[in-house]
């Protein structure tokens, strides 16, 4: 496919098909941490995931179900221009576009926070009245990290400019300034700190029938469970925590029409625990969300 990396076709997500265009979920990655404000190396993530994967039983006891129950294809990484946020971003939104015209549910794997926004912008375009879950360890709602506006610590605070607050969901919040957690508090978006599973589970009505979009930072574990992500923060919850979570989400009467799991840096995890857990919630996410 055009503008993507085929130095993957060796090295794709477990049990992925080999046509694009008989699959209805496909997998792609956004090798991109030219914002971030601590360590670098997400761009790393979307290919460990991938090696991890191959560890993986394609079957799910949780959800009782066979990735052969399922069409999806891994397209591999999208070429971003090094050190080019924006045209970074732009080609990510066109991708998206791209992938709703085919009728594709789209599972993305990051690099940085920041990637989400533009997958966000198109998919407002797509589905009308759209909500969006995000499960992280932090709030990312600055409107811009030292003068910069296009940060990894922005995405949440333009999703909210764009959709509406009162549109967004966040749990799992245990960092952020000060201003943040004000405007998290005064702007009317539905803010839960430190938990996921149990006020999840309390929102997910509000959601019945509604397109959600999830995006997941690997950082809302805590770092016992996820120690490869550029910004660790301490106090999180357990991997059997954001599994609960998921599973909540599947179960649940919410459109889910995309996602993303972003922030997996692997060169900080010599034991590659964090892409072990990525790749689980991953095969998770595409056995349990495209089926409403």
């Amino acid at each position: 496919m055009r503008n993507f990396d085929q130095a993957y076709s060796g090295k794709v997500f477990i049990a992925s098909s080999p046509s694009y265009e008989e699959s209805d979920i496909v997998l792609y990655g956004m090798p991109m941490d030219w914002t971030v404000s601590f360590r670098p190396g997400s761009r790393f993530g979307p290919g460990k995931i991938r090696e991890a994967s191959i560890g993986l039983e394609e079957y799910s006891p949780y959800l009782d179900r066979h990735l052969e129950d399922v069409a999806y294809h891994d397209a591999g990484d999208l070429l971003l221009p090094f050190g080019n946020p924006q045209k970074s971003l732009d080609m990510i939104e066109q991708t998206i576009d791209m992938f709703l015209k085919d009728g594709k549910f789209p599972i993305g794997l990051g690099g940085e926070h920041l990637v989400t926004w533009p997958i966000i912008k198109a998919m407002s375009r797509k589905y009308e009245n759209l909500a969006v879950i995000h499960i992280d360890a932090h709030t990312d709602l600055r409107t811009d990290y030292e003068g910069e506006e296009l940060s990894h610590s922005t995405p949440i605070r333009k999703a909210c400019e764009w959709l509406g607050p009162e549109n967004v969901y966040s749990f799992g919040i245990r960092s952020g300034e000060r201003e943040e957690f004000e405007y998290a508090s005064t702007s009317g978006m539905h803010f839960h700190r430190f938990n996921v599973a149990d006020p999840l589970k309390q929102e997910l009505p509000n959601l019945e029938g509604r397109p959600v979009y999830v995006t997941i930072d690997i950082d809302v574990l805590d770092p016992a469970y996820a120690p490869g992500t550029g910004t660790a923060e301490a106090g999180g919850i357990t991997s059997k925590e954001l599994l609960e979570a998921i599973h909540f989400i599947a179960r649940s009467e919410a459109n889910v029409v995309g996602a993303d799991l972003v922030e997996v840096a692997p060169a900080y995890d010599a034991s590659e625990k964090t892409q072990i857990a990525a790749a689980k919630f991953i095969r998770e996410m595409i056995l349990g969300w495209p089926q409403k």
